[in-house]
């Protein structure tokens, strides 16, 4: 435990809870060892900027690049593993193997690596719009994955539940976002197995194919749910309000142009799910919700020809 990063371990026991966290990451030493014996691999030092998951490099007996991610044992991680097998490397990272009682799996190593962030919009969305048609498909008959739906009203409820009302979130932002939920809940044949966490970083430049995903939520819903995570995502280069309308404006233009879907479709739906990440966040008392109101704002504010 005294070898892994420290932002790695305050993460881990702010999410996971002081007790559950510590004994996780007193057990993780070991769950590593027994998957390098197990996949006759050897493990390098972790990934930079580690998160709520332990990813390294690793290399196999034939010297082969590989990547091993060991996660806390929580639902959102067989939800993946479920994702990642149904995907079976079509667009989407290889899983190579698994141990789910470990909270392990075994994954191709992309190279080059790189993220959509260097790219301006207009060759970022139609890489981005391209590897979302090929990830939007059925659900199997018999799954585990949760429903957009689900993951609305448990936030929401959350958020009320903490705050006596929505907290840090405007009141207008929650409501119209509910509704929004509300309206796609009740017609779903046009429901997918969406990535349900797709932004900048989690596409990166391959040779297998030029991009490939990786780190799926897997969550069913309507195909136009999973552009809010790119909205919400690379927002740095937007410094005032307006230029934030301008850029949310254009990616939803690009975006429509590329995924056939109107704008103001993909707006709404875009809104929704950027506020559902927002009241995520909101479940810390000491989230600063500035800058994301702000976002929320801007895309209400967003303004189309005829729409």
């Amino acid at each position: 435990m005294t070898d892994l990063p420290a932002a790695f371990r305050d993460s881990t026991l702010a999410l996971w809870g002081h007790d559950e966290g510590a004994a996780w990451l007193e057990r993780l030493p070991s769950l590593l060892a027994a998957c390098e014996v197990d996949w006759d691999i050897t493990v390098e030092p972790p990934f930079p900027d580690l998160s709520i998951n332990y990813v390294a490099p690793a290399l196999s007996a034939d010297r082969t690049e590989v990547v091993l991610k060991v996660c806390f044992p929580h639902p959102e991680l067989y939800t993946e593993l479920d994702a990642l097998t149904l995907y079976n490397g079509d667009g989407m990272v290889r899983l190579l193997a698994a141990h789910r009682e470990r909270g392990a799996m075994l994954l191709e190593r992309l190279r080059p690596g790189a993220t959509l962030h260097a790219l301006p919009e207009e060759e970022a969305v139609p890489l981005a719009a391209q590897i979302l048609k090929r990830l939007w498909r059925p659900a199997p008959p018999s799954h585990a994955f949760p429903t957009m739906t689900e993951w609305a009203d448990r936030a929401f409820s959350v958020l009320r539940a903490l705050h006596g009302g929505t907290g840090p979130l405007p009141a207008r932002h929650v409501e119209r976002a509910e509704a929004i939920f509300r309206a796609y809940a009740a017609d779903s044949r046009d429901d997918r197995l969406l990535h349900g966490d797709f932004h900048h970083g989690n596409l990166l430049s391959a040779t297998r194919e030029p991009w490939i995903a990786i780190d799926p939520k897997g969550v069913i819903g309507h195909p136009v749910f999973d552009l809010g995570q790119y909205l919400l995502n690379h927002t740095d280069r937007a410094t005032t309000p307006e230029a934030m309308k301008r850029l949310q404006s254009r990616r939803i233009a690009l975006f429509a142009e590329y995924l056939g879907y109107d704008r103001a479709t993909l707006r709404d739906a875009g809104f929704a799910r950027v506020v559902l990440s927002h009241a995520w966040t909101a479940e810390d008392p000491n989230a600063d919700m500035t800058e994301a109101n702000a976002l929320t704002e801007a895309l209400l504010e967003i303004a189309y020809p005829g729409g």
